[in-house]
């Protein structure tokens, strides 16, 4: 182990001006900047995050989403905030236990809307690297048939592993979503356009967490949420957000596989969500990207192995 930090001072400039960039852009199109707990009494119920739990009980959160939403039930009205979250085991090249994330919320804003402001501040936020930016609207299906020759509403079990197995070199107990993830990482991200803002939306039902559930053209559900990329990364998640308290529980204990469930976040959505769109951005992804390095540890002070 080494005293001396991982990330070299530009890095550290580049991250305090993004910061700034991002304060000037919600004083623009305003937005409180709230801060809410990093200790939890729950933790996410998403089987694809591992929790970090204390030796008290409490969660360290994955994301500031469930007492924000808590806000939002409470009057807040639009909030955003930049928070330290933990995941259990992210540590590798591009992946650290402690990362940071902006995460806002839009009431009585729609996806597109959403997706319009989420483009208009990254590219305000790599202008300096990138003057221009080009943007693409892909749904799901799109994607995944242009990129993998696969359509995943239609191709059954079997399909979907047999190419996920090829992909990944090796068979894995996975589901038909993590078979799925697979695809998506090793053949249709990659094959990306470059330099250019991608927007893919229209989930799988599966997939849709804590995002609302619609029907698409084809008749088939859909999750009403997007993913934003960029040049190999994945930078953006967002949620035209479910309010249902019923549904939500529901999900939470199909998912929550012996975990507690928030109970503070069902009493909140008991009392009323506002309709609202959400979205969570990786912010040392977009630093890398500023600092052209494909190390997270670059662009932290400490990284996980000096902490």
């Amino acid at each position: 182990m080494t005293w001396k930090p991982s990330a070299s001072t530009m890095a550290m400039q580049l991250r305090a001006r993004l910061y700034h960039s991002i304060r000037q852009h919600f004083i623009e199109h305003p937005a409180l900047e709230v801060e809410t707990p990093i200790l939890a009494q729950a933790p996410v119920t998403d089987p694809n995050i591992a929790p970090m739990q204390t030796q008290d009980g409490r969660w360290l959160h994955t994301s500031p989403e469930y007492a924000m939403k808590r806000l939002l039930c409470a009057g807040s009205g639009d909030i955003y905030q930049i928070a330290k979250v933990f995941r259990q085991g992210e540590a590798g090249q591009r992946h650290n236990p402690e990362f940071s994330m902006l995460e806002w919320y839009r009431l009585g804003c729609g996806l597109p809307q959403l997706m319009a402001e989420v483009a208009s501040l990254t590219r305000r936020l790599l202008s300096q690297q990138w003057p221009t930016l080009g943007l693409k609207h892909l749904s799901y299906r799109q994607a995944m048939q242009q990129f993998a020759g696969v359509d995943p509403f239609e191709a059954d079990d079997a399909e979907i592993t047999a190419l996920g197995q090829s992909l990944a070199g090796q068979v894995l107990d996975l589901t038909r979503d993590g078979w799925l993830d697979v695809i998506m990482s090793h053949r249709v991200e990659p094959a990306l356009p470059g330099d250019t803002l991608v927007f893919i939306d229209h989930f799988p039902a599966s997939q849709a967490a804590l995002a609302k559930v619609s029907m698409d053209e084809h008749g088939v559900p859909v999750a009403q949420r997007f993913e934003l990329y960029f040049n190999g990364y994945e930078l953006a998640n967002g949620y035209d957000e479910l309010s249902d308290p019923v549904e939500q529980r529901q999900r939470f204990e199909r998912e929550a596989a012996g975990r507690p469930i928030d109970e503070a976040l069902l009493q909140a959505l008991e009392a009323g969500l506002p309709a609202c769109s959400g979205v969570a951005m990786g912010l040392d992804r977009l630093v890398m990207l500023m600092c052209q390095t494909n190390r997270i540890a670059d662009v932290l002070t400490f990284d996980w192995s000096r902490a």
